[in-house]
């Protein structure tokens, strides 16, 4: 995996997060709301949302004093909120457990609301420079093909963390450069689609490419088409309350036109289950 410091240092995109003056501005805050926000989000879409959040909210006390309904709001068409719920809770978390210092060891990130161990372990090495495995999905898709000969990774383990943590280089800062380089090429050329061989760092010595690139199957859990799905219903009822705010809807004014009324109504039903939404009497609005 050595090829690949050289290959990242020419080939990094330039990302907002990865700028030494945004975290000499935002710190391990910083870091963090990035990560939250790029869960199954391109980074196109996330750019201009985390420079306005952290315009607004450069700091874990300046979020956690903020409401739900303004942080739901903020979020807006980013997907999946209830992102925007962990967040908001992790900041709180961070102001009454540590002082509002976003905190460096793994298992205390890993005690916050909506952090698990990718997001813990990017914030402790991309903002502490501490050693840890970082591991992504475009690092197991990497995995799977240079070291063991897949097509695509299985479902995520502990073992891509083993893998990762026996390849990395002893020195902290270097092994920095290897997680985010390991990410960054399974995101720019080993693609799950159509992965760039020819032009791979790693093509001399990827057990995957060596073999003739054999279809070995995808076990990978296949996201749900977002047309028609309660994830676009419940998209379209947000997206009304959030335009609507801080006054509520009737409940009979959200999608009336709504092609399928059970699913509409389940879209409303789920949103105040998960605290994204509120109904009071007959109206419906963000949460205070």
């Amino acid at each position: 995996m050595t090829p690949l410091l050289g290959w990242y240092a020419d080939a990094a995109r330039d990302l907002p997060w990865r700028r030494p003056d945004f975290h000499a501005a935002f710190g391990a805050w910083g870091v963090l709301v990035s990560e939250f926000m790029l869960q199954q989000t391109p980074v196109n879409r996330v750019i201009p949302h985390l420079d306005a959040w952290l315009a607004r909210w450069p700091t874990p006390r300046a979020m956690a004093a903020a409401s739900t309904a303004d942080v739901v709001q903020q979020w807006a068409n980013l997907g999946y909120p209830r992102r925007a719920l962990w967040l908001h809770r992790a900041a709180i978390e961070v102001v009454e457990r540590h002082g509002g210092t976003v905190p460096r060891d793994v298992d205390a990130l890993l005690a916050l609301s909506g952090i698990g161990d990718y997001t813990a372990r990017a914030v402790a090495v991309f903002s502490y420079g501490d050693h840890h495995p970082v591991v992504d999905t475009n690092t197991r898709r990497v995995l799977a093909r240079v070291i063991e000969g897949r097509a695509q990774p299985g479902p995520p383990s502990r073992r891509d963390l083993t893998l990762m943590a026996a390849l990395l280089p002893e020195d902290p800062a270097e092994a920095s450069v290897l997680n985010a380089a390991a990410m960054e090429l399974g995101a720019t050329v080993c693609t799950a689609r159509s992965p760039r061989c020819e032009t791979c760092p790693l093509a001399g010595t990827c057990t995957w490419l060596a073999a003739g690139k054999p279809d070995t199957g995808d076990t990978r859990r296949r996201q749900a088409t977002y047309e028609g799905s309660d994830r676009q219903a419940r998209g379209a009822v947000l997206r009304i309350l959030r335009d609507a705010a801080p006054t509520a809807v009737p409940r009979v004014a959200v999608l009336p036109e709504w092609p399928d009324t059970r699913q509409r109504d389940r879209a409303i039903d789920s949103l105040i289950a998960d605290g994204l939404a509120e109904a009071d009497g007959e109206g419906l609005s963000l949460p205070r």
